[in-house]
């Protein structure tokens, strides 16, 4: 542990399995303590491996300090819960990393009915055969995208608020995709792709509030940043929407981004959609012209 985010506790959303485990991984091995947060307390399909315990103890097994905090982002009440339970166990929150998403056709059960095995695939057919287009996810679902990854995103930055003005800092990093930019404007003439209408437009929204809290926050010392893929990460979840049964791991790219993220100075670095590439090699250093809008 090289010690950067010592004395420092944060809150990773969607901590069971991909990019939000790695993420809170990087954090442990740089000191922080790291609540770990997601509904799988079981796993419920083998080809979604992980758990919230699972995390914790990979965390534990290298020295870091966690705890696992079972909790579903649909539910109200679960939200000041997960806060008031990591503040409990670890100490104020300075650290939020919103990671937590939702994707159509569905999430897993609330209840664990034991391992399912994967579903054939057609020989042949394209990986996003299967995939819903906009006319077959119905209005419940393209919702929840937007409760999930928005609604929850915005009371849980409202919630750790108080922690960070207590203590003069704060690191907020909403886990973004390009998907917020697909298709992009049209006409359009490949229709081989398959799109995102739920999953995209909350990522889009996620951006724009990723604005509007940095602008109210930055006289805090509180950054908030979106952190997006530079490139396509196979993650357990991508994997099994597409109906493809493979064990895949991100690597650590993107958790090493998010660590550097959590490092950035809110005068500086704010307001931002960054590429985890940007962060690796420091071109996402700020803008020539430095002037803020707040004065």
């Amino acid at each position: 542990m090289s010690g950067r985010l010592a004395g420092r506790t944060a809150i990773v959303t969607g901590a069971s399995r991909g990019l939000g485990r790695a993420t809170a991984l990087a954090l442990a091995a740089e000191g922080a303590a790291v609540a770990v947060v997601a509904r799988t307390e079981r796993q419920w399909d083998e080809r979604l491996p992980g758990t919230i315990g699972e995390t914790v103890a990979a965390i534990e097994a290298t020295g870091g300090q966690a705890v696992a905090i079972q909790a579903d982002l649909l539910e109200r009440a679960d939200l000041p819960r997960l806060v008031t339970e990591a503040r409990a166990a670890l100490g104020p929150i300075t650290i939020l990393v919103n990671n937590a998403a939702f994707t159509a056709p569905g999430r897993p059960p609330k209840t664990d009915a034991g391992p399912k095995a994967p579903k054939p695939k057609s020989a042949g057919s394209p990986a996003n055969a299967d995939w819903p287009g906009f006319l077959a996810i119905p209005p419940n679902a393209y919702r929840r995208h937007f409760e999930i990854g928005v609604f929850a995103s915005y009371e849980l930055i409202q919630l750790v608020c108080p922690d960070m003005f207590d203590a003069g800092v704060g690191s907020i990093i909403n886990v973004t995709s390009v998907a917020s930019r697909v298709p992009g404007n049209g006409p359009y003439e490949n229709f081989d792709g398959g799109v995102l209408p739920g999953y995209g437009g909350s990522k889009a929204a996620l951006e724009h509030l990723t604005w509007c809290a940095a602008y109210d926050l930055q006289r805090h010392n509180i950054a908030v940043n979106a952190l997006s893929p530079s490139r396509p990460i196979p993650t357990p979840g991508l994997s099994y929407y597409r109906n493809e049964f493979a064990t895949v791991s991100p690597d650590d790219e993107f958790a090493r981004a998010a660590v550097e993220l959590a490092l950035v100075d809110a005068n500086v670095v704010t307001g931002r959609t960054i590429g985890h590439h940007e962060v690796l090699d420091g071109s996402f250093a700020p803008f020539t012209n430095t002037k803020s809008a707040l004065g």
